[in-house]
């Protein structure tokens, strides 16, 4: 290798070049100068200049230090062969990058093509041609501006009397309210002080009496035992001088709610396999403070939450399993989003698309976003660039057709579940009760100089970080031009001292601050840190601005506000030249403590500029307009006046109150929706009951028994005497409680004959012959014992042993006398209720031997045996509240026609092309029903992959869950808030069953749906050998997210049979998995 000479030319070219390579953005160099091709100037500019790389100068740093010949040879062939597999891996990834975003933009304005085209069928004949781009040109930005006020009835103190329940969702990280670890890691910055902060806010505004925020519960040893504590004050609430309005339960607090294993402190990356664990967990905190702010300020009924508010990507999609478990209303906050990120990652070409998402879980992350689209009602961001260029690379969200869909539904047209949610900016509030504004009228140079003296001496104490700034610059009295941001090359720090040291005006009449944050030494430094900062020295050393610069090494977060007021008593001016700011913080801040700013035209700083008009925008690559800018201010006493006067004006409008004000305006005008069954059902029965004892549940209860041969029980009768007996023994030394049971025994005896005659002029179900009770068993159930096997035949008919496996599993519990005194159980399946029905009739099975019954994949809930689930004519029916509560969003028709559309598509470009009517699916009519659509796949080989569908679904607007089932023969699709897991929860929301007291049995394999009955606080019982095969390959595409993202590996909630499938074996797997401590 060393005498090839060619790469030796090569490589002494690129030594001879030095770091300046990766920096310099030199104009290209014509690649046939002088006449001829040079190649090395070729691979020099091309490649080396071509890779982002940062630590390839240290490289070449060592290579230049080496004197033995024979190791500078082999170090310079090492860097030979890294750059050339670094160039052409980046090339590979541009051109794969640029085939993904041609055919994304292609499937993109597809799908808004198709559901323009199935909504205009809606409109009459003049109306047709409201296209994507007429129905936008009709209205001004002036016109839609004011509409939007005008819709709106801001926040005000007349809604005091509401008392709102919020609830917040902030996943990972350490969150307390004092003395946060802010920057500890990647997990706990930025976004764990804004949820505290807003929680404490929104919890002082009028009509809000309680905000939860949950978070995760860590009892690690490597943190404090303060992330271990279930509950945390924030504030007592108090919205009234006089607290005429408090509450026990006012305020706003922290839950924590414990997920995954709890003597580790995970990152983010790790928790999601445990995510359904934590949606029980918060479900059931809600329930009881539910419950709680009923009797406190609800009249006995429950204070359902107003607004279930997910931040980032692992929130979201928590917040959309409660939201739609409780059928409340969900807002999202992105922070920061995961396809930006693998944009980013992707274009730098350091890693492949596979190396991203195994480090960082990348595929996971935008699954749960565009989940969180799904059932988000409304989308906060910071900035609009947010919505334009961010939220615009989701499937779940086009800008275009977001408006066409407002437009229809504020003219009443029907846009057949077509939904995209709404997109509002609304700023990140600030604390500005510790800033102290300074006064309009101040000589601020006359006031510096009496604090540090004219010869720098201090006559009074000053704060410790003004004299470790001055004591790098020469004349402190001068203004001062302060920068505050992360080493980061985005920050383009370096680009602003070169636009400083090349302007002489303006390092005459200003010092140049930069706070870049803590370092102890360069070398320990990450690579693009490490080469920022030796950038910064080299160019003060190339301009010889000693004297005129500080760039102190360490400061404290309290240090910052005395940083900003020195910079103001100077006269001085803010600067953000970053390539892209998300959002700037830190530009409100300077503005706060009177500070004009420069910022950046890229991004948030638009937005803030628009609202505060105190300084001005620069384009981030221009050097000269950068010095233009900062040399105005600097110089205009008048212009820095004005904007200083302006920012102070303004400022208020990025503060908490104003925030608040805005969110929740914004939340009111969401579609509000809760539970419709809270006064349907009288709780005085469920009173009396809970006042026994626990031995006289235990009698009750035993009347309740179930047996596979359908048995039949009575609630009058011997039960109740031998519970006389039993309580007259555990009584007997206590007369005074045998008198009080007694009377309760005899007001159930009087219930029972009232009860009985009432409902026996109803007619029986056909399928049992037991009376009819008018609520289902399940809110007196202790556990429910959910068999959710998907053992189909080749033809999508139930297989023979899943009869077998229920009889079993019947068995099993009736062994044990104790637990099925106090057990139920429930049959979830994919089927129909008619082949539902079916299939238990032929093994004698009588209905009534179920609790509920959960058919169609989630999309019917029936409760055998009781009055509520059956019609006029004897049959039974699905349960109407069910229906009510997953009917949001769903369109039916719209699904219908967009599933046979896109199926059909596919044949029509892989087969005939004359075929042109051929499609893989037909309608499957007896297993549909109001909320599922069943297709029949004739060909699984041929069937798309879930993912693919579901993306294409989300394009054209479409919100719904979808699923093969039946071992591949069927595509269901169903209601967003429909699925058999939330249905559990359902039935725990609705009846008070909780969700760990569960037990779901399943087949090592199933529908699609399979991996989501697997996770969550249920105990999970995996049955070896059962279901060979079913439906999970047609579940993702390649590159998605895996098994592991959604299935936890290990977890004690989750047990497998060691290969049996007698009762015994079921049994014991039960008790197993019984010992497992409860999450709830």
């Amino acid at each position: 290798m060393a005498g090839n000479e060619w790469i030796n030319g090569y490589l002494e070219a690129i030594l001879d070049s030095g770091g300046a390579a990766s920096d310099q953005k030199a104009s290209a160099m014509s690649l046939t100068e002088w006449g001829h091709f040079n190649p090395t100037k070729y691979f020099v500019e091309e490649v080396v200049t071509g890779v982002d790389e940062t630590d390839l100068h240290r490289t070449w740093i060592k290579v230049v230090a080496t004197r033995n010949t024979r190791e500078r040879s082999s170090r310079l062939e090492n860097m030979c062969w890294r750059i050339w597999h670094l160039a052409r891996k980046k090339k590979q990834l541009e051109w794969e990058d640029f085939q993904r975003i041609t055919k994304r933009r292609w499937e993109r304005e597809q799908g808004r093509r198709d559901a323009t085209e199935d909504m205009s069928e809606d409109l009459s004949e003049g109306e047709k041609g409201d296209t994507v781009g007429e129905l936008l040109q009709s209205e001004t930005p002036r016109k839609k501006y004011q509409r939007n006020l005008s819709d709106l009835q801001v926040w005000s103190d007349d809604n005091k009397g509401k008392k709102l329940y919020i609830v917040l969702v902030s996943l990972h990280g350490l969150v307390r309210g004092e003395n946060m670890e802010l920057g500890r890691d990647s997990d706990t910055g930025g976004q764990v002080k804004y949820v505290v902060e807003l929680a404490r806010a929104l919890s002082m505004m009028p009509g809000v009496y309680r905000v939860d925020l949950f978070t995760r519960q860590v009892s690690s040893r490597d943190v404090d035992w303060s992330y271990g504590e279930p509950a945390e004050m924030l504030s007592s609430g108090s919205y009234e001088a006089d607290g005429s309005d408090l509450g026990e339960s006012a305020g706003a607090y922290i839950i924590r709610i414990p997920c995954g294993p709890s003597n580790q402190y995970l990152r983010k990356e790790l928790l999601w396999p445990y995510l359904q664990e934590f949606v029980d967990g918060a479900l059931a905190h809600i329930l009881n403070m539910s419950r709680v702010l009923g009797e406190q300020i609800g009249g006995g009924q429950p204070v359902w939450p107003y607004v279930v508010h997910g931040h980032y990507a692992d929130a979201g999609d928590v917040a959309a399993l409660l939201s739609g478990a409780l059928n409340v209303p969900m807002v999202l906050t992105g922070h920061s989003l995961g396809r930006n990120k693998l944009e980013q990652l992707l274009k730098q070409g350091r890693m492949s698309k596979e190396d991203i998402n195994a480090t960082y879980k990348i595929m996971r992350r935008i699954e749960a976003e565009e989940l969180s689209l799904d059932a988000a009602e409304l989308v906060i961001t910071s900035t609009r660039q947010e919505i334009d260029e961010q939220w615009g690379l989701y499937d779940g969200f086009d800008v275009k057709l977001e408006r066409v869909l407002r437009a229809r539904a504020r003219r009443g047209v029907n846009c057949h579940g077509r939904y995209m949610p709404r997109m509002v900016v609304i700023p990140p509030g600030m604390d500005f009760s510790n800033v102290v504004v300074p006064e309009e009228s101040i000589d601020t140079d006359g006031d510096l100089k009496e604090l540090i003296g004219t010869d720098g001496a201090s006559p009074r104490s000053i704060p410790p970080i003004w004299a470790e700034v001055m004591r790098f610059l020469t004349n402190p009295h001068k203004p001062m031009i302060l920068a505050l941001s992360r080493p980061d090359p985005k920050k383009n720090i370096t680009t602003l001292v070169k636009a400083f040291g090349e302007c002489r005006p303006l390092r005459e009449l200003a010092n140049l601050t930069l706070i870049m944050g803590n370092r102890d030494d360069i070398e320990e430094m990450s690579g693009g840190n490490a080469s920022v900062l030796v950038t910064v020295l080299k160019l003060i050393d190339k301009y010889d601005l000693y004297g005129l610069v500080a760039f102190p090494k360490h400061h404290k977060q309290a240090d910052v506000p005395e940083i900003y007021r020195l910079a103001a008593k100077t006269k001085g001016v803010f600067i953000n030249p970053a390539l892209v700011e998300p959002f700037g913080l830190t530009l409100i801040e300077a503005a706060a403590h009177g500070l004009p700013m420069v910022a950046t035209k890229n991004g948030g700083p638009v937005d803030i500029h628009r609202a505060l008009n105190n300084g001005l925008l620069v384009d981030p690559h221009d050097q000269k307009a950068i010095a233009d800018a900062l040399l105005k201010l600097v110089a205009e006493k008048n212009l820095w006046q004005e904007c200083r006067k302006n920012g102070l004006r303004n400022i208020h409008l990025f503060s908490w109150p104003e925030h608040c004000r805005t969110y929740l305006t914004r939340v009111a005008a969401c579609r509000m929706r809760h539970p419709q069954w809270q006064t349907d059902t009288p709780t005085d029965d469920m009173a009396m009951e809970e006042s026994l004892g626990d031995s006289l549940k235990d009698v009750q209860e035993s009347s309740l028994r179930l047996s596979v041969d359908g048995e039949k029980n009575s609630l009058n009768g011997s039960a109740y005497d031998a519970a006389e007996i039993e309580i007259g023994t555990a009584g007997q030394d206590d007369p005074e409680l045998q008198d009080q049971v007694k009377r309760i025994l005899s007001k159930i005896k009087k219930s029972v004959p009232e009860a009985n005659a009432t409902d026996s002029s109803k007619k029986q179900s056909e399928n049992s012959g037991n009376t009819l009770t008018k609520y289902p068993l399940l809110r007196r159930r202790r556990r429910l014992f959910v068999i959710a096997l998907d053992w189909y035949d080749d033809k999508g008919g139930p297989d023979k042993k899943m009869l077998q496996m229920i009889q079993e599993v019947f068995r099993a519990i009736r062994s044990d006398s104790q637990m099925s005194r106090i057990s139920g159980f429930a049959l979830s399946t994919a089927m129909p209720i008619s082949e539902t029905l079916e299939l238990i009739k032929s093994a004698k099975i009588p209905a009534t031997n179920f609790d509920a019954l959960i058919c169609s994949s989630g999309s019917e809930v029936y409760y055998p045996g009781t009055a509520q689930c059956m019609d006029a004519d004897g049959k039974l029916c699905a349960d109407p509240d069910y229906a009510t509560h997953i009917d949001y969003r769903w369109g039916y028709d719209g699904v219908k026609r967009t599933i046979a559309k896109l199926m059909t598509t596919q044949n029509v470009q892989s087969d005939n092309k004359s075929d042109k009517t051929s499609s893989n699916i037909e309608e499957d009519v007896s297993s549909s029903n109001a909320h599922c659509v069943s297709f029949f796949i004739k060909d699984s080989t041929k069937a798309k992959p879930i993912d693919d569908l579901r993306q294409k679904l989300r394009m054209r607007g479409l919100r719904c869950h979808l699923m093969y089932c039946r071992n591949s023969t069927r595509l269901q699709v169903i209601p967003l808030l429909a699925s058999r897991s939330q249905a559990l929860r359902y039935l725990f929301v609705r009846w008070g069953l909780s969700v760990s007291n569960m037990y779901v049995i399943l087949g090592e394999k199933g529908d699609t749906d399979h991996e989501e009955l697997i996770s969550g606080s249920h105990k999970t019982v995996i049955m070896k050998g059962a279901v060979e095969k079913g439906s999970d390959e047609l579940l993702r595409t390649a590159g998605s997210y895996q098994r592991e993202d959604i299935v936890p590996g290990e977890s004690p909630l989750v047990v497998y049979t060691k290969g049996g499938m007698k009762a015994d074996e079921i049994m014991g797997a039960l008790k197993e998995a019984s010992k497992a401590a409860p999450a709830i």
